[in-house]
């Protein structure tokens, strides 16, 4: 064990990761309690349960949209520490920023799916709940921008890679503050908004690239023209 390990701050991401795995866990499960079950009166038909079910559409827009988007940060979080060699204290409460954000998600989601359909609350709503999509994104660039710069993070990684997530997670939290501005003006643009970031985040994040590994596919015509070929450190 490095004396750095041993006596400062610095650990490894395995019990950051555990943590946050519980914590996404909850807030993904506390969505659909916010789903409420209908309760017409008594004597009233099926046809009347049918239309009060039908009648919740914005709940589970909602609900959907958000357990979606839970589940990119999950999966984007696994992908982003295994990029980390170790964590530091000041990172630890960027990414308890981040928990804080996606435990509160449910709120803003059970407030957009009640108010909705309705004319005089519905932009307060939505915009309440890009709102609430924005706030993630906050911790989560400012996470990567303080341990990219802070050497946390493999150093093999490319300088090329590294700047494409940052152009990608800051362009992240401007497209997320105007979905907010949008919602203001017109609810349905800033939803769009909202529901087209979340379907590009459905892709799979950028494959890391290693120091060595651009020479290396750079350098295949002296391979092939007999040459050893070269070993890329990509793991």
């Amino acid at each position: 064990m490095t004396e750095e390990a041993a006596g400062g701050t610095e650990r490894g991401t395995e019990r950051v990761e555990a943590f946050s795995d519980g914590v996404f866990a909850i807030a993904i499960t506390l969505l659909i309690l916010e789903v409420k079950v209908p309760h017409g009166e008594a004597g009233h038909g099926p046809e009347d349960l049918l239309g009060a079910l039908l009648h919740l559409w914005p709940a589970y827009f909602a609900y959907v949209l958000s357990f979606v988007m839970i589940g990119i940060y999950w999966a984007n979080h696994h992908y982003i520490f295994k990029l980390y060699r170790r964590t530091d204290h000041t990172l630890n409460l960027l990414n308890l920023l981040l928990l804080l954000a996606i435990a509160f998600l449910p709120f803003p989601t059970a407030v957009l799916g009640d108010h909705l359909l309705d004319p005089a609350n519905r932009t307060t709503a939505a915009a309440f709940y890009a709102f609430g999509l924005l706030l993630p994104a906050i911790p989560w660039a400012a996470a990567w921008f303080y341990g990219s710069r802070s050497k946390l993070i493999d150093e093999r990684l490319a300088p090329r890679f590294l700047r494409r997530l940052n152009l990608q997670f800051g362009l992240t939290v401007a497209l997320y503050t105007l979905a907010v501005v949008l919602c203001l003006a017109e609810v349905r643009l800033g939803l769009g908004l909202c529901v087209g970031l979340t379907l590009l985040y459905l892709l799979p994040p950028p494959r890391p690239v290693y120091l060595g590994s651009e020479e290396t596919r750079a350098t295949p015509a002296s391979s092939r023209a007999g040459g050893s070929p070269t070993a890329s450190p990509v793991p």
